[in-house]
């Protein structure tokens, strides 16, 4: 794995960095295109979704501060927090919140927005993936399946713990691949949606779905309750929100 790509100075280019912020653009830039194609201020969304990937970065540190408060030990692990990717499941919740200032504010539809939105997320999530596999964080179990992975990087263990020469469930890659091919079932779904919010639940109630069983793969401290990690109690509660308003929607309209 390469968590480092080329250095600038005493800095240096990182892999999980450049394959974000790759995955990102494409997405904004995919639904900006299908937002003037809707009729939606194009710009507008764009901004928006700027906006909704700041507060994303802040609250998906902040979850990980929450699950492991080791990160404010010390100056040191507070400058690597500032170089670690975060929990999703924060920078969703972060992102979420700015959107919806965002749309008050600017009077934008909701429902029309987040389906949008719904669509580029996770073409978004699955470059950060494959971001994550090359910096070595989020990684899984040990395990001796034929396709498990074997980190050596130094690197790699320096800035996110990863255990190296150790067979490893390829846990970012399970997950990247769940995303692109979620990725085009939610594009596919897009123009055949039934009701204002369906594409944006259905997102949620599949990742959530996926995202609570790969969760017992993984190995990297993930704190929690009950014996379930953090991301798996936020991803039960999508999941049963999710395809609570799916039902509600498929409901046939009362008198």
């Amino acid at each position: 794995m390469l968590p480092k790509l080329f250095p600038v100075g005493p800095f240096f280019i990182p892999a999980y960095g450049l394959l974000v912020a790759a995955g990102v653009f494409l997405a904004l830039l995919l639904v900006r295109r299908m937002a003037d194609r809707e009729g939606l201020d194009g710009e507008h969304l764009f901004d928006l979704g700027v906006s909704m990937v700041i507060a994303g970065l802040v609250g998906a540190k902040a979850l990980l501060v929450f699950t492991e408060p080791t990160f404010l030990d010390s100056w040191a692990s507070a400058w690597s927090l500032l170089r670690s990717g975060g929990v999703f499941y924060g920078g969703l919740i972060g992102g979420l919140l700015a959107g919806a200032y965002y749309l008050r504010k600017y009077k934008l539809p909701f429902w029309a927005t987040a389906d949008l939105f719904a669509v580029g997320l996770p073409l978004a999530h699955a470059f950060g993936r494959l971001g994550c596999f090359a910096a070595g964080c989020c990684w899984g179990r040990a395990c001796h399946a034929p396709w498990a992975v074997t980190f050596t990087n130094a690197d790699a263990h320096a800035l996110t713990g990863v255990p190296l020469g150790i067979p490893l469930h390829p846990t970012q890659l399970y997950e990247s691949l769940f995303l692109f091919t979620l990725f085009a079932f939610i594009a596919w779904l897009y123009p055949r949606r039934r009701f204002p919010g369906m594409v944006l639940c259905a997102y949620a109630a599949l990742y959530a779905a996926f995202r609570f069983f790969v969760e017992f793969l993984r190995g990297d401290p993930r704190g929690g309750l009950w014996g379930l990690s953090t991301s798996q109690l936020i991803a039960a509660a999508a999941f049963l929100l999710g395809a609570a308003w799916l039902v509600r929607g498929f409901r046939p309209a009362r008198r």
